[in-house]
């Protein structure tokens, strides 16, 4: 079984939405079917059809959360150090175009988040930015064509 890289901070919520699920959002789908079964007529009974979806998502999402956690590698970025981009490292780029600066922090694919400027470490951009130093460029394959960034600092906190 493949090991899930993260931070202690990706595993924390994960751990609290399938708590969530199993006492919580599993008991009121089940309510939600109890009821929409006493409504009669189950073929042509909405509710009942929405509850049993919303079970199976549960179920399946239940089932994601266990695998994903069971497999989970927790990596304490306070105990890295270096001079290369690597998981958990934070990492500033200009992107040499536009010369605009930007900061994500290398993460668990699980706990990616770009509003937050979290990077999956499998996204291209984080792939082609692993190995590199301060004054590296590397260029990244995007929808809009190929992008080139220069790094310009590599932190681990």
């Amino acid at each position: 079984m493949e090991k899930v890289p993260m931070t202690a901070g990706g595993l924390a919520p994960l751990e609290e939405e399938l708590r969530r699920l199993k006492s919580k959002d599993r008991r009121e789908v089940i309510k939600a079917i109890s009821e929409a079964r006493e409504h009669g007529d189950l073929s042509e009974n909405a509710e009942y059809h929405a509850a049993k979806e919303r079970q199976g998502f549960i179920e399946g999402r239940i089932q994601e959360l266990e695998d994903v956690i069971s497999r989970a590698d927790v990596i304490d970025i306070s105990k890295l150090s270096g001079s290369s981009v690597k998981f958990g490292a934070t990492v500033t780029v200009a992107d040499e175009d536009t010369d605009e600066e930007t900061t994500y922090q290398i993460v668990g694919a699980y706990e990616a988040d770009l509003a937050k400027k979290l990077l999956s470490v499998q996204s291209p951009i984080a792939r082609a930015l692993i190995g590199k130093t301060v004054g590296d460029t590397t260029e990244v394959r995007a929808p809009g064509g190929i992008k080139s960034y220069e790094v310009l600092a590599v932190k681990f906190k």
